[in-house]
């Protein structure tokens, strides 16, 4: 199969930047997937605004692709018929998480590409044995199927560091269209930025954050690096986040309204204090008080209560809510009313479950 390239309206959105959530899993008290509750968080993501999604990624969880459970193909199929469902009159980007090794990864980019997803989010996770040259050669590969967004995973939950040289290798490569720096790690996240100003691709590839704990601040800041004499200057347009799977409406409106200061050079000292409410009501959606652990059931816990989840179970029994995790995303609820939709989902939830 060869690659189909993005189409220059959808190529734009992602330059402009989109608020693209990752897709959680929903389930059932047994363990299986609810296709009703399954589907309703795509409408939602559809109806809050979002210029995308994210499938089969980290918060969709790899088990999926575990053979006695094999949900990777379904999950991706139920997003992308209602996506079509939908008929959206604005740009809206279908991603589909890849990893593994080299045979797997193109199994699934096939796949993805087979269903109409139009880029991949290419996972290095679980390869601690490959080099960055067999890294760049699995990338190539992979970007011969399907557009593919570079994935700066944090430690903590899979990824390891890389280098400066890698992600200017990485830049170069042919249908690369944009990378998700998510590091959690101010240095890293830089590697990348100066790395693709420093590649003749800088223009085709569009700067997407991951780092849950800076998103207003990576949103708001130039990049400026001196190359061969002249200043190059590149932003962070947009997010592919688990955070934006929750509250996703208001974070449509934070991207719109960061959109128009873009440029502003006199910037109120308030988005300072936006940063830090963000980053805090991240700490109890994603637990780094207890590395990371509840990350995913903590973001099923929110859409639980908001009635898009009956539960916040897990393939994995092992991962649950860890303890005083529940009472902290209480606390952030009571702290910041004007950064939760609850009201945008009360008012479509039922039309959103309706099968």
């Amino acid at each position: 199969m060869s690659c189909k390239p993005l189409s220059p309206e959808l190529n734009r959105a992602l330059h402009e930047g989109l608020v693209i959530p990752a897709h959680p899993l929903a389930l059932n008290e047994q363990r299986r997937l609810d296709e009703r509750h399954q589907r309703a968080l795509t409408r939602y993501y559809a109806a809050s605004g979002a210029g995308g999604i994210a499938v089969g990624v980290h918060s969709t969880q790899f088990e999926i692709r575990d053979k006695h459970i094999n949900l990777y193909e379904p999950v991706l199929r139920l997003a992308a018929e209602e996506v079509e469902r939908a008929q959206l009159d604005r740009p809206f980007i279908k991603v589909a998480g890849l990893c593994g090794p080299t045979g797997q990864v193109l199994d699934e980019a096939e796949t993805a590409a087979s269903i109409g997803y139009e880029v991949g989010l290419l996972s290095m996770a679980g390869l601690v044995e490959w080099s960055e040259a067999d890294l760049l050669e699995r990338t190539e590969k992979v970007a011969a199927v399907i557009p593919v967004i570079g994935f700066y995973m944090q430690p903590s939950v899979g990824g390891r560091v890389f280098t400066y040289d890698f992600w200017k290798s990485f830049a170069d490569i042919p249908n690369v269209v944009a990378i998700k720096m998510a590091p959690f790690n101010r240095y890293q996240t830089l590697d990348v930025v100066r790395a693709v100003c420093n590649s003749s691709r800088r223009d085709e590839i569009a700067l997407y954050t991951g780092n849950d704990d800076n998103i207003v601040a990576d949103l708001l800041t130039t990049y400026r690096f001196m190359i061969d004499g002249s200043p190059v200057e590149k932003k962070i347009v947009g997010g592919l986040l688990g955070h934006w799977a929750v509250w996703t409406r208001k974070a449509v409106e934070l991207l719109e309204e960061i959109k128009l200061l873009r440029g502003n050079d006199n910037l109120s000292k308030e988005w300072l204090t936006r940063n830090v409410e963000v980053t805090d009501t991240n700490a109890a959606f994603f637990d780094p008080a207890h590395h990371f652990a509840g990350c995913i059931p903590g973001i099923h816990e929110v859409l639980r209560r908001q009635g898009l989840m009956r539960g916040t179970w897990c393939l994995n029994p092992q991962e649950e809510l860890s303890p005083g995790q529940a009472d902290e995303i209480e606390r952030v609820y009571q702290a910041y009313p004007h950064l939760h939709d609850d009201d945008f989902v009360r008012t479509h939830l039922a039309e959103w479950l309706d099968q």
